[in-house]
C-alpha cells in the first residue's frame, strides 16, 4: 500500500464526482475521507441551503476558507472541497502550499446529467438551472485549471475507474504517496 504524504483536495463543479471518488480514493489509499461541506453543516447546524438563504454566499464562503484551513492542518486525508472553493486565491494558495489539488474534470453535459434532479444546490435555485450551470462552469474552469494535477472523467467510466485515475495521478508525485516499503 502506499502512504499519503500530504492531504489531497478534489476540486471542480458541483457534480463532477468530489465526494464520490474522493472516498473511494481514500479507501483505496487506507486514509480518512473529509468532505469541507458537511464539516461547515454540522459546525452551522444547519444545511449549506438554509446557510446560504439566511446568511448569504459571502458568509458561507468565509466559513468554508476556515474549515478548509483546519481539515488542511490535520493528518493527510482525501478532502472533497465545495464547487466554489477553489476560487478563493488563499484557498487555491493553501491547498497548493500544504496539500495537493486535485480537479475533477467532466464536460457541462456531464455535470448537468448529474445535478438536474438535485434540489440540494441552492446555486441552481434559478429560473433556468442549466444556464446557471453553464455559466458557474464558464466562470470557474479558469480557476480548476489552475489545479495540481487534472483527472478527466467521463460518463462511462465507474466511481472506481475515476478513483483509479486519481491514484495513478497521485503516485506520478513522489511529494505526495510514496510507496510503503514495509
Amino acid at each position: 500500500m502506499a502512504r499519503l504524504k500530504k492531504t489531497v483536495a478534489m476540486v471542480g463543479m458541483m457534480g463532477a464526482g468530489k465526494t464520490a471518488v474522493g472516498t473511494a480514493v481514500a479507501r483505496a489509499l487506507g486514509v480518512p475521507f473529509l468532505d469541507s461541506d458537511d464539516e461547515i453543516v454540522r459546525a452551522a447546524n444547519r444545511s449549506i441551503t438554509e446557510i446560504f438563504e439566511r446568511d448569504g454566499e459571502p458568509f458561507f464562503r468565509a466559513r468554508e476558507s476556515e474549515v478548509l484551513a483546519r481539515l488542511l492542518r490535520g493528518p493527510p486525508c482525501v478532502l472533497s472541497t465545495g464547487g466554489g472553493a477553489y476560487l478563493a486565491d488563499s484557498n487555491r494558495r493553501l491547498i497548493s502550499d500544504v496539500g495537493v489539488a486535485v480537479w475533477l474534470r467532466a464536460d457541462l453535459d456531464l455535470l448537468w446529467s448529474r445535478v438536474r434532479h438535485k434540489a440540494t444546490r441552492p446555486l441552481l435555485r434559478t429560473a433556468n438551472p442549466r444556464d446557471t450551470l453553464r455559466a458557474l462552469y464558464n466562470a470557474r474552469v479558469p480557476f480548476y485549471a489552475q489545479a495540481d494535477i487534472t483527472v478527466d472523467a467521463s460518463a462511462d467510466l465507474t466511481i472506481e475507474g475515476m478513483a483509479e485515475r486519481v491514484v495513478t495521478a497521485l503516485a506520478a508525485r513522489p511529494d505526495v504517496l510514496e510507496e510503503d516499503k514495509t
